[in-house]
């Protein structure tokens, strides 16, 4: 009996810290498994039309191993990636100076702009518990300062140039399979092909922030940081619930 308790004693503290760690961690967790159910649902879906069009071709069918190396995996993944990406690019730097008013996700309107060193606590205004890198004046602070919308401009860039890579040998497939010339990286770039991925999905990603900027002007989520407190006044700008 005594075995058994201290067992039980032992394992509940671990439990606790699990179950803070989840609590504490559940919005990221959430999507990040999210996310990965829908890369798996893609890889089903994408192998069977994948197999389809080979099929139509009079070629023979892969299998999940064969598609997931797949350069048509590849370029409908990172096409998406490189606008979700574009996306919060655009967003972090954009609100710096872009107000919208009303809006939670706008700035009040009378801050607009980088901000007092004050209001952003860093230099001299740097706090105890503020990031070792907050404190510096000169090139440190300057990156750090900068450092979420840089990192985002980067991998925005990186799985760009990965569509563009694994979209050319895509495509090269396609043409070898109806027999046609297969083209170079420039001139893939120049293509309708490359431009038409591209631009069908930066079109929704902007429409997609435009619509949540101004659609949280009149409308509410109780609860929801992305949202306005309910009984809040539409033209209240930069207020979250």
């Amino acid at each position: 009996m005594n075995a058994g308790t201290e067992s039980g004693n032992g394992t509940a503290p671990v439990r606790r810290r699990v179950g803070r760690f989840v609590r504490h961690n559940s919005l990221g967790l959430f999507f990040l498994v999210t996310f990965v159910i829908a890369l798996a649902g893609q890889t089903v879906a994408g192998r069977a039309e994948f197999n389809n069009q080979l099929v139509a071709d009079g070629l023979a069918p892969v299998g999940f191993a064969a598609y997931l190396t797949s350069s048509d995996f590849a370029v409908d993944v990172t096409e998406n990636w490189q606008s979700e990406y574009l996306q919060f690019f655009l967003y972090i730097f954009g609100t710096v100076w872009l107000l919208q008013r009303g809006s939670p996700e706008s700035k009040e309107l009378h801050k607009a702009g980088p901000e007092s060193d004050k209001d952003q606590m860093v230099g001299r205004h740097a706090r105890a518990d503020s990031p070792r890198w907050a404190a510096h004046t000169d090139w440190r602070g300057l990156l750090y300062s900068r450092s979420l919308g840089l990192v985002m401009g980067g991998f925005f860039l990186l799985s760009w140039l990965t569509q563009s890579v694994t979209g050319v040998a895509a495509y090269n497939e396609q043409q070898l399979r109806q027999l046609q010339a297969p083209t170079s990286w420039p001139d893939y770039l120049s293509s309708a092909d490359f431009w038409s991925r591209t631009l069908q999905n930066w079109q929704s990603e902007l429409l997609a922030v435009a619509s949540m900027a101004v659609l949280s002007i009149y409308l509410r989520q109780r609860g929801s940081p992305e949202s306005k407190p309910v009984g809040a006044s539409h033209s209240a700008t930069g207020v979250e619930g």
